[in-house]
C-alpha cells in the first residue's frame, strides 16, 4: 500500500493546537503497516479525583484539530482526552490509491490503536459524522469496553434509510470535483464565520491533492444502498446496540441538514439512551465541534459528573 506523509512543518503554529502528537503503527498484521497520529491529554499535575478516558472521534474531512477547543475543557474537569487522526487525515500517513479506503478498515485501524496499541477499557467514546460511524461498531462490535457513549450529528447507515438529499449531493460532489476544498468544505458545515488562519489549520495536512484520496472517498463509503459492503456489519451492531444499555448520550445540533433527525433511531433503538440528559446545541452546524466546541465539551462534563 502506497503512502504519502504530510511533512512535520505544516502542523507548525496552528491557532489553539499545541497538543504533543503520538504515534502508533497500525495495520501491521495485514501488511499496511501505517502510522497513526492520535492526541493524548491528561489533566494537570496534582488535580484530585480520577476522570474518564474520553475518545474524541473526527470524520470529514476534519481532524484532530477539530477537538482543539473541548480539550482544555474536559481535561480541566479532571478527564484524559485520546483524539486520534482517521488514516488519511491530520498527521497520519495518507494511502494515495482510494480502493485503500474501506469501511472495514477504519474500524480495525482505531481498534488497533485503543485496543491493542493504547489498552484501553471502560473507555467513554465521543463521536461526529465518520466518526460516529465508526465508533458505533466499535461499540457494537466491543460494547464491553465502553463504559458509556455521547453522539453528536452521526449515527450508523445500512442503506435500508431513507438518505438525505444533502448526502447524496455531497458523495456526488467529493467524486467529481477537480480539486477538494477541504477547508471551503469545513467552512460550509459551520455556522461561525471561520478565521483564516482556522481554515488553513484544516487544509494543513493535504499540501495537494495527492494527499486527498481519502477525504474524496470517504463520502462514497457511507452505506445508502442495503447491499453496501459494510451494511450487513452494521446491521450487526444496531443488534448489539439495541442491547447496550449503559449511558448513551445524544448531542445533535440544531443546523445540521445531513444528520438532523438520525437521533431518533439511536433514542429508539439503543436503550442507554433512557433517562438521559439529551441535548440539542443551539446555532451550530455540522461541525459543533467547531461552532460550539467548548459548549459541547461543557455537556460531557456536566453529563459525566453525574455518575
Amino acid at each position: 500500500m502506497d503512502a504519502l506523509r504530510t511533512p512535520d512543518d505544516r502542523f507548525a503554529g496552528l491557532p489553539g493546537y499545541d497538543f504533543a502528537p503520538h504515534y502508533a503503527h497500525v495495520g501491521s498484521a495485514s501488511g499496511e503497516a501505517l502510522r497513526l497520529h492520535y492526541l493524548d491529554e491528561f489533566p494537570a499535575a496534582g488535580m484530585p479525583g480520577a476522570g474518564s478516558t474520553i475518545v474524541l472521534l473526527h470524520g470529514e474531512p476534519s481532524w484532530s484539530f477539530l477537538y482543539r477547543k473541548m480539550i482544555p475543557v474536559l481535561t480541566a474537569a479532571g478527564h484524559r482526552c485520546i483524539a486520534p487522526d482517521l488514516i488519511g487525515f491530520g498527521r497520519p500517513d495518507k494511502p494515495t490509491e482510494l480502493d485503500d479506503y474501506t469501511f472495514a478498515r477504519h474500524v480495525e485501524w482505531v481498534r488497533e490503536l485503543l485496543f491493542d496499541h493504547l489498552r484501553l477499557d471502560g473507555v467513554v467514546l465521543f463521536g461526529q459524522d465518520w466518526g460516529g460511524m465508526i465508533g458505533l461498531r466499535l461499540v457494537g462490535e466491543h460494547p464491553e469496553r465502553f463504559a458509556r457513549v455521547a453522539i453528536g450529528n452521526s449515527g450508523l447507515p445500512t442503506g435500508d434509510e431513507h438518505v438525505a438529499e444533502a448526502v447524496t449531493k455531497w458523495q456526488e460532489f467529493a467524486r467529481t470535483v477537480p480539486s477538494l476544498p477541504v477547508g471551503g468544505v469545513i467552512t460550509m458545515g459551520c455556522t461561525s464565520e471561520l478565521p483564516a488562519d482556522v481554515v488553513a489549520g484544516y487544509e494543513a495536512p493535504f499540501p495537494d491533492d495527492s494527499y486527498k484520496a481519502g477525504a474524496r472517498v470517504f463520502p462514497s463509503l457511507i452505506p445508502t444502498t442495503p447491499d453496501n459492503a459494510a451494511s450487513d456489519a452494521n446491521r450487526a451492531a444496531w443488534a448489539e446496540l439495541a442491547r447496550f444499555d449503559r449511558p448513551f448520550l445524544c448531542c445533535f445540533s440544531d443546523s445540521d441538514p445531513i444528520t438532523a433527525g438520525a437521533d431518533a433511531k439511536l433514542l429508539d433503538v439503543v436503550p442507554g439512551t433512557a433517562g438521559q440528559p439529551h441535548t440539542t446545541i443551539a446555532g451550530a452546524g455540522h461541525f459543533l465541534q467547531e461552532d460550539r466546541g467548548e459548549e459541547l465539551a461543557g455537556v460531557l462534563v456536566d453529563w459525566l459528573a453525574e455518575g
